[in-house]
């Protein structure tokens, strides 16, 4: 076997404990003898090796069947500084057994990794270290400079790679892509050029969102807004005819130095006749016109707004609508500028509280109220974002959001969950253009150079040796591109575009796009506009997965600033890479955040445990009568209920986990193998099949390790590493024409509801055997009578056709009932319960177990006080100042504990009906 470079693959090293198995296949962890195996799961003892086997055998490179469309994923790239946290965890939890799944139902299938360059994060730490250093990158000089960069990545940007190998992730590390590299980087610029050629990106001056702390602009979404509590100062302008003054309100004083006018609403009676007029600027003294204008809202303030066009988008759209001067007086370090007269030199926020003792002083402060409002951040630093006039490189985003928004709605692409089209359409329906330009010197340098002597501006992707008009040397624009410009690129840019690759044509457009909410718009909504301007309108993938964000076990979203942040592979180790993956991914659905607490991840854990134990002991009996196994040509004959039963329920939740994994419902099909593994194999038909065993039936060894086989491969996406374990122990142990000629679980046929007929006279005979065992268990625990403790029972089964009769001695050995009799024999008389079921009706003698008349007035006292405590709980949520005024965590905490109460009260009663009877 070779990989994709022709290269022959390595022997694997076997997991310890581990014998070989046939000429190429993967090695096993295989016991010679029963007391080999293990008696407890230990990831860390398997889980890198078990990794290293899949990785060295090829297993993550695109096989299956070639006639079959392709299963294509792309991985977020994530920050080439980055390590990991719990949101990538989450997503390559998804993402992988999506792309497990795929590959065990025959697509080729492509999960394709990389790391992106993290423009500004990757320079701000590489800044850092030189600044610890006495150094700063101006020093150094701009290649110097990136040299440095190169050396920190070339050093720790493939730390997040193998932390994320920790988790069992199955992408073709063959294919990695750096959004640096040289395919993607002439993609940037092939993109570039292409969109500059068709009038779609344009350097202009505009408003632009400037961090102090970066250096550098930022796009619209690389701005978070938060409340804050400030102050709304009321300001008063004097009229230039000395005829009085008028008020505006500002929550910024120290931008009215660069004020160029005054504007009203035409509309505004209170302003109206001002129109025409002109006022003084305060401090300043400078005389600055009135004008009218309809964006200014009447009822905000004091309907008069002061018009500062270097510092505001909106007032700059006023500015350009009447032709205002643009003043700027606050600099790219955030201090205030010479245009800022007396305040100049000053930080913008210290230059505030100066202006406002000025303005008190002068008697033009009319007053200030607090005020709270939403205040732009830089996502990066946290910085307040302060908005300045700047030339930038903008993209014209209208033309690329229309076709992009007609690929939604067509359903063309698919957003999962639904709700989210709605998010969608709004923001793609009023976007703005988007600025691509960064002060910054990593990243992708813009592909524009400019001409000194003629103002020649060349746009190429190779770089010119002169101006083409006047031969002059060039010089090169020193901005560099938004990192989200190139990531935007990378479902094809990844694949050899714009070159006509055979992975391109391949594997271009992709399948899924899973990804957080979060960055629908940063990053999903970009790659469908760029994706379809690159490709002649197709999109770049057919449907789009949302998860939601992992919070705390109180409910709060996880970041260093609060402290509540969990290192995945700390969980790892703890609880090993399935339990992690499978606390993330179960129990929750598209686009709904999750809680993340211990007993979730001990489940997890408990989960997989519960699976060795249970493989454990399949192995061991097959260990101990090989040959009992007999041959089938694809599952075992039975004729013992419990075999058919089994048999008819795997074929059951097969089909189901199926549909859920096609609907993208995760959970869902992870809480339907959870429930048939944990209840139905495990606790039900390993304990059926071992008093068959004690009692020298072993016919249900063969079906013992056929569904458990079945059960391995359906399970295998969402717990790769402890399914693949046990498959290989198990695989070998089965007769040589059953065994499964995968070397791997990874790429064994994923089952599904056609493998077998569903048994429905066995699924109803065993049904009423559970219900009986379950009566039995819940009465004994209710009066509490010892689980050990023999009880007497006495079945006058009507409708169960002798199956009852048939199954005493399971019906023994799982309820702990001796004697067990039919019929009216044995009913002796005296207390006793009686337990009515769907086919039969139960009694219990309790003479000598239970005190009745005590037990009697104890449940009839509990029952009296859960009444009580309903009743006050139902007026509690029936209180709409309550419902309107509490946390909606409360509220759903309260119905909870309501629901709980109801179910005990019913559970009670129904025990007090069967003694009093």
């Amino acid at each position: 076997m070779k990989g994709r470079a022709g290269k022959p693959r390595m022997d694997v090293r076997a997991i310890p404990g581990a014998r070989p198995r046939a000429a190429g296949a993967l090695p096993v962890t295989k016991a010679e003898t029963s007391s080999n195996i293990p008696k407890a799961y230990d990831p860390g003892a398997c889980e890198s090796d078990i990794y290293r086997m899949w990785h060295e055998h090829g297993l993550f490179a695109p096989g299956g069947d070639p006639d079959k469309p392709p299963f294509v994923i792309v991985m977020p790239p994530p920050n080439v500084t980055g390590a990991l946290h719990m949101g990538h965890a989450l997503t390559v939890a998804l993402e992988d057994l999506m792309t497990r799944w795929n590959r065990m139902m025959g697509r080729p299938t492509l999960y394709l990794p990389g790391a992106d360059h993290a423009g500004i994060a990757t320079q701000v730490v590489v800044e850092r270290d030189l600044a610890e250093r006495g150094l700063d990158r101006h020093e150094l000089g701009r290649d110097r400079f990136l040299s440095r960069v190169w050396e920190w990545v070339d050093r720790y940007g493939n730390r997040i790679d193998e932390q994320l190998k920790r988790l069992g992730i199955s992408c073709d590390w063959d294919r990695r892509a750096f959004t640096l590299d040289r395919g993607p980087s002439r993609a940037v610029r092939q993109t570039f050029v292409d969109l500059y050629d068709r009038d779609l990106i344009y350097r202009g001056e505009r408003i632009i969102n400037w961090c102090p702390r970066c250096a550098t602009a930022l796009s619209d979404l690389e701005v978070r807004y938060a409340d804050e509590e400030a102050a709304l100062y009321h300001i008063r302008y004097p009229l230039a005819d000395g005829s009085g003054h008028v008020v505006i309100a500002t929550t910024r004083p120290e931008t009215l130095l660069g004020d160029t006018a005054v504007a009203v609403n035409p509309a505004d009676e209170r302003h109206a006749h001002l129109v025409g007029g002109t006022a003084v600027l305060p401090i300043l003294g400078r005389v600055i016109p009135i004008i009218g204008d309809e964006s200014v809202e009447i009822g905000f303030g004091t309907g008069a707004l002061k018009v500062t066009p270097g510092h505001d988008p909106t007032d700059f759209e006023i500015g350009k609508r009447h032709g205002l001067s643009v003043v700027s007086v606050i600099s790219l370090d955030g201090t205030m500028n010479e245009e800022a007269g007396p305040f100049e030199g000053l930080d913008r926020f210290e230059a505030r509280r100066q202006v406002v003792e000025r303005l008190a002083e002068d008697g033009l402060l009319d007053k200030a109220e607090p005020y709270n409002h939403s205040v732009g951040h830089c996502d990066r630093s946290g910085d307040v974002v302060e908005p300045l006039v700047s030339h930038q490189w903008f993209v014209r985003m209208e033309p690329l959001a229309a076709p992009a928004i007609e690929a939604v709605r067509s359903g063309e692409i698919r957003i999962v969950p639904e709700r989210f089209s709605k998010v969608y359409y709004n923001w793609m329906e009023n976007i703005r253009d988007w600025c691509v330009s960064r002060q910054l010197w990593w990243g992708h340098r813009i592909p524009a150079w400019y001409c000194d002597d003629c103002d020649e501006v060349i746009v190429a992707v190779d770089e010119p040796d002169s101006c083409t008009e006047c031969g002059a040397a060039l010089r090169q624009d020193p901005d560099v591109l938004d990192t989200w410009f190139s990531s935007g690129l990378w479902t094809h840019s990844t694949l050899g575009w714009p070159e006509a690759t055979e992975d391109m044509d391949r594997y271009y457009p992709g399948t899924v796009m899973e990804t957080g909410y979060d960055i629908l718009f940063f990053w999903v909504a970009r790659m469908i506009m760029l994706g379809m301007f690159n490709n002649d309108g197709r999109p770049p993938f057919s449907t789009v997965y949302l998860h939601g964000l992992i919070l705390d076990p109180h409910g709060v979203k996880m970041s260093k600033t609060k402290g509540n942040v969990t290192d995945p592979l700390d969980l790892v180790d703890a609880y090993g890479a399935d339990a992690l993956r499978f606390a993330l991914t179960t129990g929750t659905a598209p686009g709904n955040n999750m809680r993340l607490n211990e007993q979730k991840l001990q489940w997890a854990r408990n989960f997989a445990n519960k699976l060795w134990n249970s493989a454990r002991f399949v192995m061991i009996n097959m260990d101990r009568e090989p040959a009992e196994l007999g041959q089938w040509e694809d599952r075992p004959t039975p004729s013992h209920r419990h075999d058919r039963w089994i048999l008819s329920r795997l074929q059951c939740v097969a089909g189901r986990v199926g549909g859920h994994m096609e609907d993208f419902e995760f959970g869902e099909a992870q809480r339907e193998l959870h429930d048939f593994i944990w209840n139905e194999y495990c606790d039900w038909y390993i304990e059926m099949a071992k008093v068959r065993i004690r009692e020298g039936d072993r016919s249900a060894v063969p079906v013992l390790a056929h569904v458990l086989e079945k059960m391995l491969r359906l399970l295998h996406p969402f717990m790769p590493f402890v399914t693949e374990a046990i498959w290989q122990q198990l695989n070998e142990r089965l007769p040589g024409d059953l065994r499964a000629p995968e070397a791997s679980l990874m790429v064994a046929r994923y089952p599904d509801s056609r493998d077998g007929a569903r048994d429905e006279p066995a699924e109803a005979e065993v049904a009423t055997i559970k219900e009986l065992v379950h009566a039995v268990r819940n009465l004994r625990a209710e009066l509490g009578i010892q689980p050990g403790l023999p009880i007497a029972a006495i079945v006058d089964a009507t409708d169960a056709d002798g199956v009852l009769e048939e199954e005493a001695g399971t019906i023994m050995a799982l309820a702990s009932v001796a004697p067990l009799t039919f019929g009216g024999e044995g009913s002796g008389g005296g207390e006793s319960a009686s337990l009515v079921l769907t086919g039969a009706t139960v009694t219990v003698p309790l003479g000598g177990l239970v005190d009745v008349e005590a037990e009697v007035r104890r449940l009839r006292s509990e029952l009296d006080s859960l009444r009580s405590r309903a009743t006050g709980l139902e007026r509690r949520l029936a209180d709409g100042q309550f419902l309107s005024k509490a946390p909606a965590e409360v509220v759903e905490r309260e119905r909870g504990r309501l629901a709980q109460l109801l179910e005990r009260r019913d559970r009670v009663s129904a025990i007090l009906d069967r003694l009093v009877a």
